[in-house]
């Protein structure tokens, strides 16, 4: 009896991987507090914007929250001036490129037809994964496409269970590569504005000839992100792995941490995995649509719950919507199993 596809993505595990953060120390606290009191004060403004739109927007306080802030100190070197900076340009650029109006699900829609990029799935340590598939490219290079990739990662920072996403890059099938101008472009934004969110960068099927893609594209990637790339990743009926290493180490000790997906949240389809996911436009992007929505309000919701303010932790938020999901589950089973619907 043959398995039924998949055509939507999977759930966020209900026990994610996700941690709260660390402690700082006293000179990061003190740095820290710096930037925060710099947007949380009332009358703040975004400088170098018409004094008609200068207030920070409901999704924007949002934006700022506990990590993010974090997240532009590291990437500054604890440079508390530097950091607002960047976080007053990424503001601004969020604005520009269209992040709250014009990259809308109706505006991306035609990129997404063919399933060059879908979300599906969380590692083992709760991160996310987005599929890319150049081989299933179906438009010309123009704004679209980099509205898309930009739209998509937004999703997949709804979804998270923690705070970076893994990125699966499929060469199979004959894949060609985007302009380097593009690459670069798209490169830019995740460097940019974007800091410390990808966790890994896992990259199959990669033939020798686009080794030289890579080569000439590499000067522009820091060195952190050259980091957290892999090349031909391993694959065996246990799971995906960064080396045959790992592999090994994983045969002899399962409780090994070396493993980066279970076979359960991989896709079959060139990855090997046991879930036979099989991209439908019609059902898949309804899905993912309604999916992202619906937890992005409720964490909305819950953030509103907490005082709404700048500096709020994304953990926090988080855990609450989890556990207000757990909840709504169990009372939803406890009712069916009172009316005698729900079969022990």
């Amino acid at each position: 009896m043959s398995t039924m596809a998949i055509h939507i993505p999977l759930t966020i595990p209900s026990t994610d991987k996700a941690s709260p953060p660390s402690a700082l120390s006293e000179k990061e606290q003190a740095l820290y507090d710096i930037v925060f009191e710099h947007f949380s004060v009332a009358d703040y403004t975004l400088p170098n914007v018409d004094q008609e739109k200068a207030a920070l927007m409901v999704d924007e306080k949002f934006w700022l929250s506990y990590e993010c802030l974090l997240r532009y100190l590291r990437a500054t070197k604890w440079d508390a001036d530097e950091a607002i900076k960047r976080l007053e340009d990424t503001l601004k650029w969020r604005r520009d490129f269209g992040i709250y109006d014009t990259i809308t699900p109706q505006h991306v829609e035609p990129e997404a037809t063919t399933g060059k990029e879908f979300l599906f799935g969380y590692d083992t340590r709760g991160r996310p994964a987005l599929y890319l598939c150049p081989s299933k490219q179906n438009t010309e290079e123009s704004p679209r496409q980099v509205h898309y990739t930009v739209w998509m990662l937004e999703r997949a920072i709804d979804l998270m269970g923690q705070v970076t996403l893994a990125l699966m890059i499929d060469y199979a099938e004959k894949a060609k590569n985007p302009s380097i101008s593009t690459a670069r472009t798209v490169l830019n934004i995740l460097q940019t504005h974007y800091p410390e969110r990808l966790g890994l960068a896992l990259i199959a099927h990669l033939p020798w000839l686009l080794h030289a893609f890579f080569k000439i594209l590499m000067p522009f990637i820091d060195p952190i992100t050259r980091l957290k790339m892999v090349f031909n990743p391993v694959i065996t009926e246990n799971g995906l792995f960064r080396t045959a290493v790992d592999a090994e180490a994983w045969s002899a000790d399962i409780n090994s941490a070396s493993r980066v997906f279970e076979p359960e949240q991989l896709v079959q389809d060139s990855w090997n995995g046991s879930q036979p996911f099989i991209y439908s436009q019609a059902i898949y992007w309804e899905a993912l649509v309604k999916l992202c929505e619906e937890r992005r309000s409720r964490m909305l919701a819950v953030w509103h719950r907490m005082g709404g303010r700048v500096g709020t932790k994304e953990w926090e938020v988080k855990v609450a919507v989890r556990d207000e999901t757990t909840n709504l589950q169990v009372g939803t089973e406890n009712v069916l199993a009172e009316n005698g619907k729900l079969q022990s």
